[in-house]
């Protein structure tokens, strides 16, 4: 799957873009096409908990859209040992899928330097874990209240937000959920220091 003759590509959307722990030989940059990024996904293991899910990031197909990343190029001497660590890492509600990447040419530019196939973990519509779209206002609040076994789910929020300006990747919804979960964040702050 997704191999080209001496591996295979990676593509990460979410916490893979800043802490991929996997072994790899090259990363860049990359575009999924035909997809955009969506806080949609619930967490019940990493973010959150079975009875109060924190809210993760899944990617959704669309029309003229492409989600930024980060893609890894893994040696076929690796494959095996990368699936494994993502399957289990991966293993609430993604699956494994084929994406169409492109690459983007130096750290400021937006050029593309070339295509590939690579491999990606998907949470599909409908799948055990699938929270589904709500207002920010609602989704900032989950987020802000939530925590799993990897941490508080704001500090999920924050990691993605952080590694996607680093690497000069835009995207709004992130960028528009971050502002109302800080929001909220100082409210709650606030009223703290009043007590």
């Amino acid at each position: 799957m997704n191999r080209r003759g001496d591996g295979v590509w990676v593509f990460g959307y979410g916490s893979l873009i800043w802490r991929p722990d996997i072994p790899f030989r090259e990363q860049r940059v990359a575009y999924a096409q035909g997809w955009t990024r969506r806080f949609w996904q619930g967490s019940h293991d990493h973010r959150g908990l079975p009875h109060a899910p924190g809210r993760v990031v899944t990617i959704v197909p669309g029309t003229g859209v492409s989600c930024g990343g980060m893609a890894y190029f893994v040696e076929v001497a690796a494959i095996c040992e990368t699936w494994d660590e993502l399957d289990d890492r991966e293993k609430n509600g993604y699956q494994r899928e084929t994406v169409r990447l492109t690459f983007r040419g130096g750290a400021s530019d937006g050029t593309a330097i070339g295509a590939a196939d690579g491999a990606v973990y998907v949470a599909p519509v409908g799948n055990s874990a699938w929270l589904g779209p709500a207002p920010f206002p609602e989704i900032a609040r989950q987020i802000l209240r939530s925590e799993g076994l990897s941490g508080t789910n704001i500090d999920y929020m924050r990691q993605l937000a952080g590694a996607l300006r680093r690497f000069g990747i835009k995207d709004d919804h992130v960028f528009r959920l971050e502002r109302h979960v800080e929001d909220l964040a100082r409210q709650a702050r606030s009223r703290e220091n009043r007590r």
